[in-house]
């Protein structure tokens, strides 16, 4: 019973921080008020008005009385009592009204009701609240006269009411929007830092990121902020690393190309120039691979416009592209993502005989999907494939001719991006590859 009902008031509560923080400031104001207002309504007012009412139904009484024991003198009655009180009294024979104008809801009408019914008895009252604005009229049956009054509505109810409702709720408005303010001060940089780790996530360089807010939220920022630096340094060090043993082993084996040039041994020459060449495909995988970690900055493309570039760039007629959407602008780095695509597309080629690629947008992501009629992946294999230096013996493979980091070069981009990609079989069965995009 608890658990369902923390999953309902989960799904009813608002998910962001500021709306949350919110509710925890307005709510106590709010309900504070409520019980002030219930309070102030069932001891105060309520009681206030069933005394005022009780002595006007008095006087009324006493009136009634007056007149019985005096008719002849029915105008010196009614002109002393509209001198001398502030309301109206009229006597006539008219017929008695049959339907009450009385308001079921109103607390005015059931007070009223409630003390004319004791003192004057069923049938004998009728009254409207409602007809004047400022005035109250009643009317009791005399014998076979019935006497008329108009009476001010504050000989009735009190009026503090809207004075009292004022009071409470103006402060309480004021002061929840003094919270909103600061509640959206203090928020903003919590949004600020949300931003940035997901800016850094995608794999941009946070260089302009400024700790602000709370002395809680400055270390966290500020953590992040060395936290971002000593990711990027690593990353760093590691690319230009691998870039400069790559570019370390191309003199030896330049010089041993020349060396392999100059044997008489024809065939001998031949095979070890193929293990140079060989090598030298690993070394250009091992600089791909530390490009994908270079600094590059984060822009707005289209992107049907660099996959249209990219089939140019091959000018192959066994590329066709599919284009369901008219355009999509997301923001990326350009060369990382031009050298995902072409990874794939010229893998496609390779292995395959046509490739297929169809773009899609869907609410806030691009999806690329790019199918090939090769002969595919193992199901089983799907996963390991992504992960660096691993080879496929069987069947297909990005890396075949390589070390193993080519789907890896492509997921890091990829999830660099913010993205992500999933492996299938295409509907001419080979490799079905669907790149979803956030833009």
């Amino acid at each position: 019973m608890f658990f369902g009902l923390n999953k309902l008031l989960k799904y009813i509560l608002p998910k962001r921080l500021f709306y949350r923080a919110l509710i925890i400031v307005a709510a106590p104001t709010i309900i504070l008020q409520i019980i002030i207002t219930i309070v102030f309504y069932d001891s105060v007012w309520i009681k206030s008005n069933k005394n005022i009412t009780r002595s006007l139904v008095a006087q009324l009484k006493t009136i009634e009385e007056v007149y019985q024991n005096d008719k002849k003198n029915s105008d010196f009655f009614t002109d002393s009592y509209k001198n001398n009180f502030n309301f109206e009294i009229g006597i006539n024979q008219d017929a008695f009204p049959k339907y009450s104008g009385e308001r079921k809801f109103s607390p005015m009408d059931r007070s009223l009701r409630r003390e004319l019914k004791s003192v004057f008895g069923n049938n004998n009252y009728w009254f409207n609240t409602s007809k004047f604005k400022n005035a109250v009229e009643i009317k009791i049956r005399s014998e076979n006269d019935v006497i008329e009054f108009l009476v001010p509505k504050e000989m009735v109810s009190a009026s503090s009411v809207r004075l009292f409702v004022l009071w409470t709720t103006l402060p309480s408005v004021v002061l929840i929007i003094i919270a909103l303010i600061f509640l959206k001060n203090q928020t903003k940089p919590l949004v600020k830092l949300a931003k940035a780790a997901e800016r850094f996530g995608k794999g941009d360089y946070v260089n302009d990121f400024r700790a602000s807010g709370s002395q809680e939220i400055r270390k966290a920022a500020f953590e992040f902020d060395r936290m971002a630096k000593r990711i990027n340094r690593h990353l760093n060090q590691r690319a230009e690393m691998l870039s400069g043993i790559s570019h370390d082993l191309r003199t030896p084996l330049t010089r041993l190309k020349l060396q392999l040039a100059m044997l008489s041994q024809k065939d001998l020459s031949k095979k070890m120039s193929k293990d140079i060449d060989e090598m030298e495909k690993m070394l250009n995988d091992y600089l791909d691979f530390a490009k994908t970690q270079t600094q590059e900055t984060t822009v707005k493309i289209n992107l049907n416009e660099l996959i249209y570039s990219i089939k140019e760039k091959f000018g192959n007629q066994k590329i066709a592209i599919i284009k369901n959407v008219s355009s999509i602008d997301l923001n990326c780095r350009p060369t990382a993502l031009k050298r995902l695509f072409e990874n794939i597309i010229q893998n496609g080629l390779l292995y395959g005989n046509k490739v297929d690629i169809d773009i899609q947008k869907g609410k806030n992501r691009a999806l690329v999907i790019i199918e090939d009629d090769g002969p595919g992946i193992p199901e089983d294999q799907y996963k390991n494939v992504f992960k660096p230096f691993f080879r496929l013996d069987k069947s297909r493979s990005l890396n075949q001719s390589g070390v193993g980091l080519g789907l890896a070069i492509v997921e890091d981009i990829i999830n660099s991006h913010g993205g992500n990609i999933q492996l299938g079989k295409s509907k001419y069965g080979g490799l079905q590859v669907k790149i979803s995009l956030p833009f």
